[in-house]
């Protein structure tokens, strides 16, 4: 379970404890995401994604392309689906802090933090604080307590909450709160000092829980609004709503309680929107570059989102970083290289190369 996500080493084939330091900030954050292929452990790269997601209770888990192919990380078990590979999430923590976690419980809707109303319970007579307490007092032992006049027992072995009285049983998760160190501080010092550019943010994904818990983009050819659209009608109005279509379904977008809602069935997902972090270029720079590969008919396509899992915009953040370095990206069937220096992109699968250019608008 996820209660083991913040420990400080890894047991080797030999028994030997590898340490790591349990007090030491890395880059301005106060975690690190790691994947290990056979004994060696490798920091990943702008995994402030990861954690950003992570951080969700609603989030299952993520896939992230690497040189291995695509790796899906499970935020339950934190282990990879992928053979010999590992995951880990280390902590480093001033001494006498503490991380500030959330505790969930599935109710029939939607994920809801104790001490807080679900969509069909009224609010527990306990906080994520208390939980976490009792959790670290007995990881392994149960907690009771009351709603109203119900009494419920939570068992921290198997994760889940159940009715003493009726006996139903919900999901619980247990995850790090977003914090300020979350995002762009993780990414100051791995970018170009220049009086041009700056970290920041670039944007905001906005994205709804999907089938199979997965987070799902608002997407133009999907939906009848994309991110941007929907960002901007966010901004004249945080606490309004905005009716769309998704096939022959209307919904309605509730910005201050960040859910959907199906206007026929009534079916409510939550609703999440994430800062995307990038350079920001002063006026002075101009428009951001536009990245296209050569089809196989001879054309020139964008990169986007409606194509692949990555955007110009994306690519070029990478490309600011590193002009000399590679990148991944998936579409829906393979995985692909990019080489900034060779400018190609390779599929990782049947090794075909494709060539690749950067227009400066």
């Amino acid at each position: 379970m996820d209660k083991h996500v913040d420990f400080y080493y890894e047991m080797t084939d030999d028994n030997e404890e590898e340490q790591y330091p349990q007090n030491t900030p890395v880059n301005g954050k106060y975690y690190e995401w790691q994947l290990s292929v056979g004994h060696q452990w490798l920091k990943i790269e702008n995994d402030h994604v990861i954690e950003t997601h992570y951080c969700h209770p609603g989030a299952k888990g993520i896939s992230i392309n690497t040189s291995h192919g695509v790796v899906f990380i499970d935020f339950d078990t934190l282990q990879a689906n992928n053979p010999g590979i590992k995951v880990q999430r280390l902590s480093f923590l001033p001494r006498g802090q503490t991380e500030d976690i959330g505790w969930y419980f599935r109710d029939d809707q939607l994920w809801c933090e104790y001490g807080t109303q679900g969509s069909n319970t009224l609010s527990s007579s306990v906080s994520s604080r208390d939980v976490e307490q009792q959790f670290t007092t007995n990881p392994q032992g149960t907690f009771r307590f009351t709603v109203g006049h119900t009494p419920y027992l939570i068992d921290f072995s198997t994760m889940t909450q159940r009715n003493l009285i009726t006996g139903l049983q919900r999901r619980l998760r247990r995850r790090p709160k977003l914090s300020s160190n979350t995002g762009a501080v993780s990414l100051t010092s791995a970018l170009p000092t220049t009086s041009s550019s700056q970290t920041g943010v670039v944007g905001y994904r906005w994205e709804f829980m999907g089938v199979g818990e997965q987070w799902t983009e608002y997407q133009a050819h999907i939906c009848s609004f994309d991110s941007a659209a929907i960002e901007r009608q966010y901004q004249l109005n945080k606490q309004g709503t905005l009716n769309f279509k998704i096939n022959r379904y209307s919904y309605t977008l509730d910005f201050s309680g960040m859910y959907q809602v199906n206007n026929k069935f009534g079916t409510r997902r939550s609703v999440r929107r994430t800062p995307i972090y990038g350079v920001q270029h002063n006026i002075s720079s101009g428009p951001q570059a536009q990245w296209q590969f050569l089809d196989m008919d001879g054309s020139w396509k964008d990169y986007s989102k409606g194509i692949c899992s990555t955007s110009s915009q994306e690519i070029e953040f990478q490309y600011k970083l590193n002009p000399s370095g590679t990148m991944t990206f998936s579409t829906r069937n393979f995985s692909y290289e990019l080489s900034f220096s060779a400018m190609t992109q390779r599929n990782l699968r049947t090794g075909t190369t494709r060539t690749v250019r950067r227009l400066n608008q």
